[in-house]
């Protein structure tokens, strides 16, 4: 008998169309299977989709070529957290679904599927799961009382949303690791999601510590396509028993759900950047809900959406206040850049009073840290003769100069040059660099600081530069533990989730930059880094009470810093959501951000100012602001002008009825303008943004 099917497929996002397509099949298949099946010329794979496809519709149907019977179907919830996903951010079902799976699906028959399954349920079969685990930590009193509260709220609610605050040091792993062990005892599989690949390995390991025997895989973009299959597929068929991975880990199909936790919740990594723009933070409280299993979001400085979320009640707000083995933070001390001879650079120069400081902790065997977020050498070569400077010719913005190698780079496009011998506008041999980074820092350093023997300081530097080969990032860390590097320097990979247990100096050498960005979520974004960048130094009770973090600023009295010395994320928070609340902003507000690519900076404005003229005639318009079009603060990438428009309401309900109406009409609009001088190369809209 034929039967009628809705399969979700990839479309082009230009044809408009989203939703499932419907096909027919002689075979009865179960919703979330994967299929192949005919789109135009090709051969696309789809997921069968739940639903009732179209009876009335009198087109003949395609068929579908062939099922990939070998692999389980994917579950309802599954499907029901990509609808929504789709729905919400304005994306296609079938796109959202067939980018969060693991691309070897598409290239594999069902007898290679079945292959795969069947070598990886031998290997299981090998790995007995313990139940026993071993010698655990003795709580303290602050991590006994929280998982009492969490007992107590699993009993009140069977799917509570939890926001554990603690400060940096205080644990929060350790809850982590007894919840877990509490799921996986009732036969659950466990969720963990990390904002980064870097630290990936390291909780890895203490996962793995904790539950040996237990199977445990990661999720993550950093792995092979044959690891991501694997992984996918032990945790699909529920032979994984905990799955630790980046954002995308929130789509892992895992029929025995028991608990999700989301470390370090407030990360701006959990926001997806491209294509489908999801948060995979609210995306893991969605799914907790809908599943009927906790979540446990983490943070020594929680977003200020959820920060409001608890503050209101829909969270329920636990908290460790205080470092384990009663430690203190550090002390915070701020440098005043304005007490400084005016010189040359001065902006970014280490201070001799925060040179001091180093040598006193070299001297005495202890690390320090010193964060600069911005690698390369320097952020722009300048000819003082012409005021030439190492602009890129496909971007708005300047080519780093990277030493080492030599280089001018552009870290938006990537287009790199070798540094010229002399000014390309006027031949002037001296050309030098302007500013520092993290490369031109460590040089510094090494040239300041000694060892006690006399030697130069060992000076290690963490940034995407130096990390760049397989294994280097481990064998840097690897290095920092083992105490073989007196000084690090890196930019914000190495400030969060580290527990480096001999550093007793943190500084910041030019945080100033985020004080008075256009962005309203920037002092968040800052205060959250050097809190994180603090909780690295006095890890270790020996040293805790020497421990200092120093803040090289040329605004020693601003508010944010005041906050930052007391480690008072409260009254920061506090501060933050009124200025927000008085200005309607998010999490008061709802804001969309549609952005428009294209040759001209006039055919992107064009697009936008076309797709207002739209909004404002559609129901519900008067629910919703849009403001004029902008270009974005690097205007111009990879020879790409950039624009876009803000779009503002106090209702998300409102928003999001709006966006479900006015986007269908870009399509069309986008089709007619097809001349050179307005063609728009794409468009998309960014639901909950976090830059503006």
């Amino acid at each position: 008998m034929i039967q009628r099917l809705r399969v979700a497929v990839e479309t082009p996002q230009h044809t408009g169309l989203g939703a499932p397509l419907d096909y027919e099949s002689e075979y009865g298949l179960a919703p979330g299977t994967l299929v192949h099946v005919p789109l135009g010329r090709r051969e696309v794979t789809g997921v069968v989709w739940p639903g009732a496809a179209g009876t009335d519709n009198p087109v003949v149907l395609k068929p579908v070529a062939r099922a990939l019977s070998a692999l389980p179907p994917l579950g309802g919830a599954w499907c029901e957290l990509v609808e929504f996903t789709a729905a919400y951010y304005q994306r296609g079902v079938g796109e959202v679904a067939l980018s969060v799976l693991p691309p070897e699906l598409r290239k594999l028959d069902d007898a290679q599927i079945a292959n795969r399954i069947d070598k990886l349920q031998k290997k299981w079969a090998s790995v007995e799961a313990v139940a026993n685990t071993p010698a655990r930590p003795d709580l303290s009193a602050e991590q006994s009382a929280v998982l009492g509260q969490l007992a107590d709220l699993q009993r009140e609610a069977a799917a509570p949303t939890v926001l554990l605050h603690g400060v940096t040091g205080s644990g929060k792993t350790e809850v982590y690791l007894r919840a877990a062990e509490d799921a996986l005892a009732a036969g659950r599989q466990v969720l963990v999601l990390v904002p980064e690949i870097n630290l990936t390995p390291q909780l890895e390991a203490r996962f793995s510590e904790r539950f040996a025997g237990r199977r445990i895989v990661s999720q993550h973009s950093g792995l092979t396509p044959a690891q991501r299959l694997r992984n996918w597929l032990a945790s699909h068929l529920g032979l994984a028993d905990l799955i630790l991975g980046t954002r995308l880990a929130v789509f892992a199909s895992m029929p025995r759900l028991g608990l999700i936790v989301v470390d370090e919740e407030h990360d701006p990594s959990y926001k997806q950047q491209e294509g489908a723009r999801y948060s995979a933070r609210d995306l893991a409280v969605y799914r907790g809900k809908r599943e009927g299993v906790p979540v446990l979001l983490g943070s020594a400085t929680p977003s200020l959406e959820s920060w409001h979320r608890a503050r209101e009640g829909r969270y329920a707000r636990l908290a460790l206040p205080a470092r384990i083995g009663g430690g203190t933070l550090p002390k915070v001390r701020l440098v005043d850049m304005n007490q400084l001879p005016k010189t040359k650079g001065s902006m970014t120069a280490v201070s001799p009073a925060l040179v001091s400081a180093l040598q006193q902790r070299i001297e005495r065997g202890e690390q320090s840290l010193v964060f600069l977020n911005r690698r390369g050498y320097a952020p722009v070569l300048h000819c003082g003769d012409c005021a030439w400077k190492s602009e890129c010719a496909h971007c708005s913005a300047w080519r780093v100069f990277h030493k080492l190698d030599r280089t001018l780079r552009c870290h938006h496009c990537g287009f790199t040059e070798r540094v010229p011998r002399a000014c390309p506008d006027c031949g002037n041999l001296d050309i030098a660099p302007l500013g520092r980074g993290t490369e031109r820092l460590e040089e510094q350093l090494a040239a300041l600081l000694q060892s006690p023997d006399g030697k130069a300081a060992r000076i290690a530097r963490i940034d995407a530069d130096s990390t760049r080969l397989k294994g280097s990032l481990e064998a840097q860390l690897g290095a920092v533990h083992a105490g073989d590097v007196d000084v690090l320097v890196g930019t914000q990979m190495v400030t969060k989730g580290h527990d480096f247990r001999r550093i007793t100096l943190v500084a910041a050498v030019n945080p100033d930059s985020s004080l008075f960005s256009n962005d309203f979520r920037a002092p968040e974004r800052l205060f959250a880094l050097l809190m994180q960048a603090a909780g690295r130094a006095g890890r270790d009770a020996e040293h805790a009470a020497r421990s200092e973090m120093w803040v090289q600023t040329w605004h020693p009295t601003h508010p944010l810093y005041a906050a930052l010395r007391k480690h008072d994320f409260e009254a920061f928070a506090e501060s933050q959501s009124k200025e927000r609340e008085m200005a309607g902003l998010p999490p008061y507000s709802h804001l969309a951000m549609m952005r428009a690519d294209a040759r001209t900076p006039e055919a992107a404005r064009g697009f936008l100012q076309a797709a207002a003229e739209i909004a404002s005639g559609l129901p519900g318009a008067d629910a919703v602001t849009v403001y004029p079009p902008v270009p974005l603060g690097i205007a111009r990438v990879a020879d790409v002008e950039r624009m876009q428009m803000l779009v503002e309401s106090p209702s998300r309900g409102a928003l999001q009825r709006f966006l479900v109406q006015w986007l269908p009409h870009l399509h069309e609009v986008r089709h007619q303008r097809k001349d050179a001088d307005q063609r728009i190369l794409r468009w998309a809209v960014d639901v909950d943004p976090l830059a503006i």
